[in-house]
């Protein structure tokens, strides 16, 4: 069973495109996305966010939301709207934002491959959002919300990608937030094998975000493997793109209060970890270890000292060192999952959201993080560990809606 193959997706018409993409369902909350939709009878946030179609305050997991999925879903196939290739191909995705380019392959991937650890992943999942996911594929009988995969370094695949990109687009929009999105198919059968033969040689893929549809999509290939044998369940939706071409933004931390500490005490226990330096303006760490604390109006730059790094794909992260050196011993905040005085803010919204809520009183301090590294995600894959939570933001997101991959 080859890592990647090519399907027959179902796709925006010609020219539909930039009614149909929406934001991953997963980044807006129901009343975002029905803001969005507004005026859009065939955004795909009436297929993902599909309770934004139902009366107010229902419960986004009802039943009746799945079934509505389904029958938005059907409406916009009957309309013209979403339409089907009629044969097997890859298609070649490029994101532009502002100056920053990525292209990588829309594709399907094994989810044997995902079972066997050979498509990589770094963070725990949880058994409600998976549930949520499970119940939206069967209602749809489809892959709607791609996976994001990176892969290692392939000067062969970047190379077939660029030349496959140099003709007419199939589609072509930019999103409510900016960003570019643009498809090319390929249909050529020789250049689909060796893009096969090209993954085929790779020693893995990594899960950068789609954790909780690659475990459901794996619960339902077993499922359905069970009663029906192999079947196109057994490969997900994924767009895969080179490793070092994807942007990780910082992933800031907001504290509500010192845990009780005088200002005095606090800046005492921090500088048992870390060199403390007052800074002229905001501080976006420029390197590993160094991290930003806005508190009382003023920032700071906090320099982890050096042997309290350890050697350790996790401990050594950024996000661990902060936590273990003082979110968790000087904050009290051991927990980061559930504790409520901490929050996390995507770097996409800058270091002023950081200032607006601590100015504002809502927050006591704010915390800036140097973006965690493609490398060192894949290091916490390739040794079988789990990042800490919040850990990476990547941009700039996928749309949901430029490809679905249809379950015969």
């Amino acid at each position: 069973m080859p890592l990647i193959r090519p399907f027959a997706a179902l796709r925006p018409a010609s020219g539909r495109a930039a009614e149909v993409i929406a934001p991953p369902y997963d980044v807006v909350n129901t009343e975002e996305a029905r803001a969005l939709a507004a005026g859009r009878p065939w955004s795909f946030l009436h297929i993902s966010r599909p309770e934004i179609d139902l009366p107010p305050g229902i419960d986004p997991y009802a039943s009746e939301a799945y079934a509505k999925a389904a029958e938005n879903l059907d409406r916009m196939i009957e309309s013209g709207v979403l339409r089907r290739d009629e044969r097997p191909g890859y298609y070649v995705y490029r994101l532009t934002m502002g100056d920053h380019v990525q292209t990588g392959l829309i594709a399907v991937a094994s989810v044997a491959a995902y079972d066997q650890n050979r498509i990589r992943r770094h963070e725990f999942t949880r058994p409600d959002k998976e549930d949520d996911r499970v119940r939206q594929i069967e209602a749809l009988n489809a892959q709607t919300g791609p996976v994001l995969l990176a892969y290692p370094r392939a000067p062969e695949i970047d190379a077939a990608l660029a030349a496959a990109a140099l003709g007419e687009p199939e589609a072509d929009a930019v999103s409510e937030s900016g960003v570019r999105h643009t498809v090319w198919a390929i249909r050529d059968e020789e250049a689909i094998a060796r893009l096969t033969g090209y993954f085929e040689a790779l020693p893995a893929l990594y899960i950068a975000d789609g954790h909780h549809r690659s475990a459901a999509a794996s619960r339902v290939a077993a499922a359905r493997r069970q009663t029906e044998g192999e079947t196109s369940a057994d490969y997900f939706l994924a767009v895969v793109f080179p490793h070092h071409q994807m942007r990780i933004l910082a992933y800031n931390r907001l504290i509500r209060d010192l845990n009780g500490l005088s200002d005095t005490e606090f800046l005492r226990r921090i500088a048992e970890s870390f060199s403390v330096t007052e800074s002229a303006g905001p501080v976006s760490p420029a390197r590993p270890g160094e991290f930003g604390l806005y508190w009382g109006g003023v920032w700071c730059r906090l320099v982890i000292r050096p042997e309290l790094i350890p050697d350790d794909p996790v401990e050594r992260l950024d996000v661990s060192l902060l936590q273990n050196q003082l979110i968790g011993p000087v904050l009290g905040i051991e927990d980061p999952r559930r504790d409520q005085r901490i929050d996390f803010v995507g770097g996409i919204r800058g270091l002023a959201e950081l200032e607006r809520r601590v100015d504002s009183g809502e927050m006591a301090l704010a915390l800036s993080l140097h973006p965690t590294r493609m490398e060192d995600l894949m290091a916490v894959a390739d040794a079988g560990q789990v990042m800490p939570p919040k850990s990476t933001w990547f941009e700039p997101k996928l749309a949901d809606g430029l490809a679905s991959h249809r379950l015969d």
